[in-house]
């Protein structure tokens, strides 16, 4: 069940509600082209059982954009982490994440940041989208930087198998501050990094205007611009790896 947007016209400290980060984001390829774009846009980090209720048209929180097939975002995270072998026993879980914005959504990058009763961080989820209309997510153990390491499983880039490699990420839960970064690693290859820097701003009606007057159509112009590097790296001769079929998870679809 949602819940009214609460937050009054002041800072929202770390442990508080719902909160909009500014960020800049970069992707670094080297090898065998070398590419490397950035941009701005933002994203929201939101308690699961305390989803805030903005003025729909701007920002909508859907059980559907992300894992599983039931009617509530905590519920379907709670049904995947079961298929691991961890019951969160009620804790708080805190998810970055694009809205949705005029009907529209595209998440890259999801992160759910998963504690336990007594406020421990027992682990992160990392929700990765394609732009196939395929979902994968992958449980990192981080350790106490935030890092951790996980085996690649699933087709994001027209230009990389879905396997073959793995990932080195930086997760820290945010802050003030979001400072994340995703790192693929593959055999006799140079490293492909994806980066977010954020900085924190309360979750009012007011910001929540300011960026979508700032960024119109967010999740929109991410695709654009994914879809847009694309076709320059094609036109520049990059093969293009055939996409096997998705093998979904269980409870992810």
């Amino acid at each position: 069940m949602r819940h009214r947007l609460r937050v009054p016209n002041a800072v929202v400290d770390r442990s508080g509600g719902p909160a909009i980060y500014s960020c800049s984001i970069r992707h670094t390829r080297t090898t065998p082209l070398r590419n490397h774009f950035q941009y701005r846009s933002y994203l929201w980090f939101v308690d699961l059982d305390d989803l805030p209720r903005a003025p729909r048209p701007l920002a909508d929180f859907r059980a559907s954009d992300h894992l599983g097939s039931g009617p509530q975002i905590r519920a379907n995270l709670d049904d995947y982490l079961a298929t691991q072998g961890i019951d969160l026993d009620g804790g708080r879980v805190r998810l970055l994440t694009a809205a949705r914005v005029l009907g529209y959504v595209f998440n890259p990058l999801s992160v759910y940041w998963c504690h336990d009763r007594s406020g421990e961080l027992v682990c992160v989820v990392a929700e990765v989208h394609n732009t196939y209309g395929g979902r994968h997510c992958y449980l990192i153990r981080t350790d106490e930087h935030g890092r951790g390491q996980v085996e690649k499983d699933f087709y994001v880039s027209p230009f990389e198998p879905s396997s073959g490699g793995h990932y080195t990420m930086s997760l820290p839960e945010p802050g003030e501050d979001l400072d994340l970064t995703v790192t693929l690693h593959r055999p006799g290859q140079a490293p492909f990094v994806t980066g977010v820097k954020g900085r924190r701003h309360p979750a009012t009606r007011r910001v929540i205007a300011r960026f979508a007057l700032r960024f119109p159509l967010a999740p929109l112009a991410v695709t654009a611009r994914i879809r847009f590097q694309g076709i320059k790296l094609w036109a520049r001769g990059l093969r293009i790896v055939p996409r096997p079929a998705h093998v979904r998870q269980e409870a992810v679809e």
